[in-house]
């Protein structure tokens, strides 16, 4: 058995609504509107062909301490196309960043729960 790709990264939010006005407003991943009902309040997206999935719990991050830095976090990393017009966006609704401290095009932002989000931009070949 070989592993084929990632299906889906689930991140933990304490309001679905907030956390959509972010990952659907801002950062404009699509809905996925194949989720059942799973018995708690959440939401999937898609990543191309992959999905986020927000799953709605009481201070989801309570225990943890994040870091200023997203890249030293648990966090999940999504490619764009754009990363001059997403660092736009985030600008436009008051969402800090970092950039790569790699080099790369690359920056680190935080959603409304703290979870740590890398955007990295396609290279294009």
């Amino acid at each position: 058995m070989a592993g084929l790709g990632i299906h889906h990264v689930s991140v933990l939010v304490s309001d679905t609504r907030r956390a959509l006005e972010f990952y659907h407003g801002v950062l404009g991943l699509p809905l996925e509107l194949s989720r059942p009902d799973t018995g708690f309040p959440g939401a999937w997206l898609r990543i191309g062909q992959q999905q986020l999935h927000l799953l709605e719990l009481p201070e989801p991050l309570a225990a943890s301490r994040a870091t200023g830095h997203g890249g030293r976090d648990h966090h999940f990393a999504m490619l764009v196309n754009d990363l001059d017009g997403l660092r736009q966006a985030l600008e436009v609704h008051g969402i800090a960043y970092t950039t790569s401290r790699s080099g790369r095009r690359a920056l680190f932002c935080r959603d409304p729960d703290g979870n740590a989000v890398e955007i990295v931009e396609q290279e294009v070949t």
